[in-house]
Order: C-alpha cells, then sequence, then structure tokens
C-alpha cells in the first residue's frame, strides 16, 4: 500500500471515528475534503460575528429588557416583588400619542366628497361610543361627509337622548374638522333632489376597510346618501396605523360630553377628593339584565331562577347556559361581596374610600351589605349629588357618563366584566398613563371563592396576589394586537426612551412624595378640603395639573380652539 494511499486512510478514520472496515467492501460514503471542513468553519464564525455585532449594535435595547425583567419580576426570597396597589410602576414611562402623521391628507370638502353617510349606534352608552368611534373612520375610509352619528332609542335602556344632549357637538365637528367632513344634518336641497329616499344597509361584524371600498362605497356614490343601521364593532379590529390614530383622535379627544354633564362629574370627583387623597371606583355591573344575560346563578334559588330567566327572553338567540361551567369559565361577574374580598386581599384597607358606578344592584341593599361592611366609606353619585342629580334621573345615558367621569378620574378603577365601559375606560386610562385598572382574574378567582372556608386568611391573600399577577393594567401585561383596539389602543400609545437612572429616581421620588407631598399635591388637598372653592384658583391649577401630562375628562377647555385639548 502506498504512501499516499494510507494518509488517504488515516484522514477517513480521523473523520469517522467509527471508520470503515479495510476488508472486501469499499466506504459507503465519500470521504470529507479539509477544504469543505474549512469552509463550514469559517461560515459559522461568519454567523456568530454577525450575532455578537447585532447584540453590540442592540446593548441598549437588551440591556433594558434584560434590566426591566429583573426589576419587574425580581424575587424576594423565592417570591416576586409586590404590587404596588395604586400606582404602576413604569407608568410614567408611557404617553398618548395619536397626532396625525405628515402623509395623512386633509378631509375632503363636503361637496367633493362622496356623499353622505348616516350612521344608526346601537346599545347603550358605551357601545354607542364605540359605533361613533368607528363612523368617522368608516366615513374616512369612503371619503363620504359624516352627519352626526344617531343615538339609539331602542335598546333595553330606553334613553331617547340624541347626541347633542350626551357629547358636545360643536367641539365634536371643530376637533375632526382636519380628518372629516361632519355635518349635523344633510342639507335640505339634497335631500329635495334625491328621487329615493336613502338607502339602509347593516354592514357584517368587524368589515375590513376593503368591504367598505367595494361593496358600500358603489352604493353611496349611487345613492348620494347612505344609512348604516346597528352600527356597533362594524369595522375590523387591526386598521394601519393612522387610521388607528384616528380612532384614538375621536375617542379620547373629539367625543367629550356637554358643560352639564361635566360639571356635575367633577363636582362628584371633587367631593370625593375632599374627604380623601385617593380613591377606588368600582364598576360593579350587577344589574339584572347583566346578571340574566351571562347565565350564571347567584343562590337566590327558584325566585333568582324565574326573575332572570324571565329577563333572559328579551334576547331571543341566547343559547342555554350552564351556570357552573359558565362560573369555572370565568364568565360570571363576580358578586359585590366576591370584589370587597379581591381587593381586601390585594391590600387594600378598610378604610379605603370607594366609589360605586352602577344601576339598579339585583338584590337591593342586600346584596351590598357584605360589600359595605368590607369598606365603610362606601359612596355613589346617588349619595354625593342626589339634588343636582334629578333632572339627570330620566336619563341612563347621562347618569352612565356621569359614571365615566367619575371612574376615569378615580386612582384605580376596578371593572367586574369585560363590557363596554370596561374596556373603553381601560382603553383610556393606558392612554392617559396607565392609571391603574384591576380586571378580576375571574376563572381563577372563582376556585378561590368556593374555597375561600377552607383556608386562613393570609393563605387567600396570597392566592389571591399570584391569580391577579398581569390583571393590574400594567403597561406590557398586554401584547400589542391582543384584543379589542378599544380596550388597548397599542398604537396610540409611545414609550418614552428607557433609562434606568430615571427609574431608580423615579423610585426614590414616590417614597419620598408617599412621605412629603410635592407643592401641587399640597395645594390640591388645600382646595379639595376647601369649604368655598375658589373658581379661578381650580381653573389655575388644572392647566398646572394638564401641562404635568394628567389627561382628564373635566378640564376647562375653550371649545373654539381645539389645540387646547
Amino acid at each position: 500500500m502506498g504512501v499516499a494511499k494510507v494518509w488517504r486512510y488515516s484522514v477517513i478514520f480521523k473523520i469517522w471515528p467509527s471508520g470503515p472496515s479495510l476488508g472486501a467492501a469499499a466506504p459507503s460514503r465519500r470521504p470529507i475534503s479539509w477544504t469543505a471542513i474549512c469552509g463550514f468553519m469559517l461560515f459559522a464564525l461568519g454567523l456568530i460575528s454577525l450575532f455578537t455585532g447585532h447584540v453590540a449594535s442592540n446593548l441598549e435595547w437588551y440591556s433594558q429588557r434584560l434590566v426591566k425583567r429583573a426589576w419587574f419580576y425580581k424575587l424576594d426570597g423565592g417570591h416576586r416583588a409586590q404590587i404596588d396597589i395604586w400606582k404602576s410602576r413604569y407608568s410614567s414611562s408611557y404617553y398618548g400619542c395619536s397626532e396625525r402623521g405628515p402623509h395623512f391628507a386633509s378631509a375632503v370638502h363636503e361637496r367633493s366628497s362622496n356623499g353622505y353617510l348616516l350612521i344608526a349606534t346601537s346599545g347603550g352608552l358605551n357601545q354607542q361610543r364605540t359605533g361613533i368611534t368607528d363612523a368617522v373612520v368608516v366615513a374616512r375610509i369612503l371619503n363620504a361627509t359624516l352627519v352626526v352619528p344617531e343615538l339609539d332609542h331602542h335598546s333595553f335602556w330606553k334613553d331617547d337622548s340624541d347626541f347633542v344632549n350626551i357629547f358636545d357637538v360643536g367641539w365634536f365637528i371643530s376637533y375632526l374638522a382636519k380628518d372629516v367632513t361632519i355635518v349635523k344634518r344633510v342639507p335640505e336641497k339634497v335631500m329635495t333632489s334625491m328621487e329615493k329616499p336613502p338607502y339602509t344597509m347593516r354592514v357584517p361584524r368587524k368589515s375590513e376597510p376593503e368591504y367598505y371600498l367595494e361593496q358600500v362605497s358603489p352604493i353611496l356614490l349611487r345613492r348620494r346618501v347612505l344609512q348604516l343601521t346597528k352600527f356597533d364593532y362594524r369595522l375590523a379590529n387591526d386598521l394601519d396605523e393612522e387610521l388607528q390614530r384616528l380612532r384614538c383622535r375621536v375617542n379620547y379627544h373629539a367625543l367629550r360630553f356637554t358643560k352639564p354633564i361635566r360639571n356635575l362629574g367633577q363636582k362628584v370627583v371633587l367631593r370625593m377628593r375632599k374627604m380623601a387623597n385617593r380613591f377606588i371606583a368600582v364598576h360593579l355591573r350587577f344589574e339584572p339584565d347583566m346578571l340574566a344575560f351571562s347565565g350564571c346563578y347567584y343562590g337566590g334559588g327558584d325566585k333568582e331562577r324565574y326573575e332572570l330567566g324571565e329577563i333572559r327572553k328579551r334576547w331571543a338567540t341566547l343559547p342555554e347556559l350552564s351556570p357552573d361551567e359558565e362560573r369555572t369559565r370565568g364568565k360570571c361577574p363576580l358578586t359585590p361581596h366576591e370584589v370587597g374580598l379581591m381587593l381586601r386581599a390585594l391590600g387594600f384597607k378598610n378604610d379605603t374610600y370607594l366609589y360605586v358606578a352602577s344601576g339598579e344592584i339585583y338584590g337591593g341593599e342586600k346584596t351590598l351589605q357584605p360589600l359595605r361592611e368590607l369598606f365603610p366609606n362606601f359612596y355613589t353619585k346617588e349619595m354625593l349629588a342626589s339634588e343636582e342629580l334629578q333632572p339627570f334621573l330620566p336619563y341612563s345615558s347621562r347618569l352612565a357618563a356621569i359614571d365615566y367621569i367619575v371612574c376615569d378620574e378615580s386612582d384605580v378603577f376596578v371593572t367586574n366584566n369585560n363590557g363596554n365601559m370596561a374596556k373603553i375606560l381601560a382603553g383610556r386610562r393606558r392612554y392617559m398613563g396607565h392609571k391603574r385598572t384591576i380586571r378580576p382574574n375571574a376563572k381563577r378567582l372563582s376556585a378561590l371563592f368556593m374555597a375561600r372556608d377552607k383556608m386562613d386568611w393570609t393563605t387567600f391573600s396570597r392566592k389571591v396576589k399570584s391569580c391577579q399577577r398581569g390583571f393590574m393594567g400594567d403597561p406590557e401585561e398586554m401584547r400589542p394586537g391582543r384584543g379589542e383596539f378599544h380596550e388597548f389602543p397599542s398604537l396610540c400609545i409611545c414609550k418614552k426612551p428607557y433609562n434606568y437612572s430615571n427609574v431608580l429616581s423615579k423610585e426614590n421620588k414616590d417614597q419620598f412624595s408617599r412621605r412629603n407631598p410635592t407643592v401641587v399635591e399640597s395645594r390640591y388637598r388645600y382646595l379639595s378640603n376647601s369649604s368655598n372653592l375658589d373658581e379661578k384658583s381650580l381653573q389655575k391649577f388644572r392647566k398646572g395639573r394638564l401641562r404635568e401630562g394628567h389627561g382628564s375628562l373635566i378640564e376647562e377647555i375653550d371649545p373654539d380652539n381645539p389645540l387646547s385639548d
């Protein structure tokens, strides 16, 4: 055997440790050359260098993520860091941003538009709010002139209020003038020139912009006036960034309540602040219609089954549901007692002030009594503004608007279901600085409530805190694109550049301010506790709050200047 041949087989043995036999049978695989091995190694080194270069160039981003996780989820003796129940630690790093982009074209003039779009909304106040918001966006998609939407007078709530009775119509039109042309009514000459009455149609739920362009636009062009009925959630959840930001401009800026509603809401908030520096607002949503719709059972025997069963007949398409299965799935609203237990277990003390936003509670005072015992400082709009509330009593939507204002201004907002008001307010509070919003994790809490008599309070409290992580309204507990856009308007929320030292200084500042209130906080306490509120001083203070980034529904804003919002 020649020298070259021996060298060749020695290379093969090094590559294949078990080596082919030197017998008669030839090796089944071709030998791998050193050139191929060197090439593979160079390729791997290239990949490694690319990866390390990427990490080096984005070191700040990676360090931010790692530091945040270490801070937000750090372990303390085997347990996660304690949640601040009043305020999210990272809320100051986020802010609402819904400005028009530089390439977002101006609104089409009324004479140049494709026609007039009439909208008939559906449901209660907050369901109608989603319809109004989407109506503006649909008008933009269709290059149409939007007529001020018509509110629903025939829903379960039987409220005959018109748009002008609830929302500031002048502000609505002027604020959105650069985005969509809005008029109060179709011009008389257009109506008289029409050969047929306005065409009426209902679009499918969550229709894409393409559907409006392909199916609705031709009808609008042909008929000039088009009405869309039962308009709630008729536009897709996911839209491009500019249209999503338009949604935010409508919902968080253009839809402003009328002055009488704002004034009474402001009075209720100030009366709560006069009694306490901070308070919780709870949207109980324990009315008979809600319980009937949910299909849940709360231990009221045949009487409850009959009463809620009769209400369920109003919705002919509701399926038969198993109350036990619905509760296990987390679909049942918590009872007022369970809401109170959850809050106490999270760490809110007996002297915490509670504002309860609700209509008629099923079971009345008997149902509310356990919550009152857990939180004696218990208030409602009826308790705080009994006489001023009289003109609003016949109108459920106006009463809901007052609750909306107080819940938005609260330090902590607690929802009790995933309904329209809960979603709308959760989204607004995220947009306005991620104010603490607590959603009960009903699926996990239901098992705890059923077994609470079998464990001591310390164990129960620890388990409640554990299952509520991720349901406290923290900035990054929801991924962008998850859920309804009204609940999590991710494209309208911007993040400030991350600076670890700022987080440390913010932590120290928060600890210091809890011991020593700032001048602004002291000024606010003085004004809130003053028996004779000076309106000029209050207005000056509100402007200061606005400059500091405190979003508010009750700021007095010049209606003739859209930039003042």
